[in-house]
């Protein structure tokens, strides 16, 4: 017996698999918070040079608030206040004729800057006035909270191959939860990005572990099912940010709140179980029984089990007794497995980019900033919904490659649509949102499929560490707007469309059982060969059943 024919007697979607998946859908609910967080933290509202200062030396007299900013502001071309410039000295000839200002001397501000709290009363910019000559800062949030989380992929995924799944699992929570409330009492911008990344670094280990642990515990048939519960998490958590951010105006609390469902994570983590597989692959078969029974019990299949000793779960996985301690390294020591992680690192860096690019820019389309990051969570909803289907009918390939190229031709017709027409543009870039979050979900399925259990958490974190260095540069690549508008658009296209040629060089894993060892992958494991006799096996009895027999 083979340790998924062992899942499915104990039946691999029961009771226990759905309280393993609903504790999981907690945690993985926070990390969109986390992650678009800055779109409100780190919002710059509508601001203009302070000239209180003047009004103090008496000079204004008796004018009234709107002629003072005329008399002491530039005006854009658009009619609206500079931001960072005032005249040297107040104008006071422009409140009898509407004059060209474009000659008049002007100054950055002397005083600071007075920002318009009708939208937020509270956000990274003013609290440390990260604006004009410092926007780069008020930038760079996003990048710092990501080379965290490309950092702490590559810590979490090597120790919880070595330490287990669960108890590495905690350490996100509660550190993740510690880090983040930390922030809120910074006193400093740069004690701010100090514990963000630490809030990145440490939160990461959620997403990684908590697919891999819903995958390792679930049968074949159920995996693709796994796969969209995970990513409907996702969307709830992204919508409900901007229902977060819309009650919520002051970026100190509305960390908080975001941040609060971890704490729940925290208490529910006492009733998961460590992965069985992992277990049993490191020599702990007793453990792994004591595990297999619980699942047992609660889905009702006791009889199952206690046919099953604890010595013999030994045979159902091929364990590599000469080689425990695997590392990183490992997944470039073999040509295949060399070629898989370069494969998909490739993918994950692509989707991570395009996605997030996409994700990043909720101002550039015209509409209330909170709609437009409703919207871009709700269309989550049915993108991933339809994956389900797609994974089965036409595999996990062809997802992954037509979701990219979908986002790649969705970027495209975008750099044509003229920017005054809003409308069609936030629609066009609705629609590659929902593809692009299509190929995050599939290729988040896709690699724990492909790497075999010795390696699924290195391989696992070795692609998000690639994937969250996509998603740190994201934010670099819609500055390049000051180049050239249409260059981010451009960039983001050509990422897709390669990621979606390279999706194509990648294996079919649809409907086959998950590697165990390094050789199940080269082509000289004992569990491949099987496999493969018993898929030629199926095919000749079909070819039987559908020959005629002549009388």
């Amino acid at each position: 017996m083979k340790f998924e024919d062992l899942l499915t007697d104990i039946n691999g979607f029961g009771r226990f698999q759905a309280m393993i998946i609903c504790i999981g859908f907690v945690g993985r609910f926070t990390l969109p918070c986390h992650f678009l967080l800055t779109n409100f933290i780190a919002a710059i509202p509508s601001h203009h040079c302070d000239i209180s200062h003047l009004d103090a030396d008496g000079i204004f007299g008796n004018l009234t608030w709107e002629e003072r900013l005329t008399v002491s502001i530039p005006a854009q071309e658009d009619g609206t206040l500079a931001s960072c410039l005032m005249f040297s000295y107040p104008q006071f000839h422009l409140l009898s004729n509407s004059s060209s200002t474009t000659d008049l001397p002007v100054v950055q501000c002397q005083n600071g800057w007075e920002y318009d709290n009708s939208t937020f009363s509270s956000t990274l910019a003013t609290e440390w006035n990260l604006v004009c000559d410092n926007r780069g800062l008020n930038k760079a949030v996003a990048t710092i909270f990501f080379v965290g989380v490309m950092f702490g992929a590559v810590f979490f995924g090597g120790l919880s191959d070595r330490y287990g799944r669960k108890p590495m699992l905690l350490v996100s929570y509660v550190l993740g939860m510690v880090f983040a409330v930390a922030s809120v009492f910074s006193s400093s911008f740069i004690m701010f990005a100090v514990l963000r990344f630490f809030t990145g670094f440490t939160i990461t280990g959620i997403i990684i572990i908590s697919s891999v642990l819903n995958v390792e515990w679930v049968d074949i048939k159920h995996r693709r099912l796994v796969c969209v519960i995970d990513s409907i998490a996702w969307a709830c958590g992204s919508t409900s940010l901007s229902l977060f951010g819309f009650c919520v105006r002051d970026w100190r609390w509305l960390t908080v709140a975001v941040t609060s469902p971890l704490l729940l994570c925290t208490i529910l983590w006492w009733w998961l179980p460590e992965s069985a597989r992992w277990l049993i692959v490191n020599g702990k078969t007793q453990k792994a029984h004591y595990y297999l029974h619980r699942c047992a019990v609660m889905n009702r299949r006791e009889k199952v089990i206690s046919r099953i000793q604890p010595e013999t779960l030994s045979s159902m996985l091929t364990t590599d007794t000469e080689k425990r301690n695997h590392s990183y390294l490992d997944l470039i020591r073999t040509p295949k497995m060399r070629k898989l992680a370069l494969l998909t690192g490739t993918i994950w860096f692509c989707v991570a980019t395009t996605t997030y690019g996409i994700s990043l820019n909720i101002t550039g389309f015209g509409l209330n900033m909170y709609l437009t990051h409703f919207v871009y969570g709700v269309i989550e909803i049915p993108a991933k919904l339809s994956i389900y289907y797609l994974l089965e009918k036409i595999g996990r390939r062809k997802t992954e490659a037509g979701a990219l190229l979908l986002v790649g031709i969705s970027l495209m017709i975008n750099i044509f649509i003229p920017k005054d027409q809003w409308v069609g543009r936030t629609v066009v870039a609705v629609l590659g949102k929902g593809f692009a979050v299509a190929s995050f979900a599939t290729i988040i399925l896709y690699s724990s499929e492909l790497y075999p259990t010795v390696l699924r958490q290195n391989g696992m974190g070795y692609n998000s560490l690639l994937g969250r260095l996509g998603v740190a540069l994201s934010p670099l690549v819609l500055l390049l707007d000051s180049i050239w508008g249409y260059l981010p658009q451009i960039t983001l296209c050509s990422v897709a469309l390669f990621g979606s040629l390279v999706a194509w060089q990648l294996p079919e894993t649809r409907g086959r059982c998950l590697p165990e060892t390094i050789e199940d992958i080269e082509g000289t494991g004992k569990k491949l060969i099987e496999d493969y006799e018993k898929q030629e096996e199926a095919k000749q009895m079909k070819n039987d059943s559908d020959t005629p027999v002549i009388a």
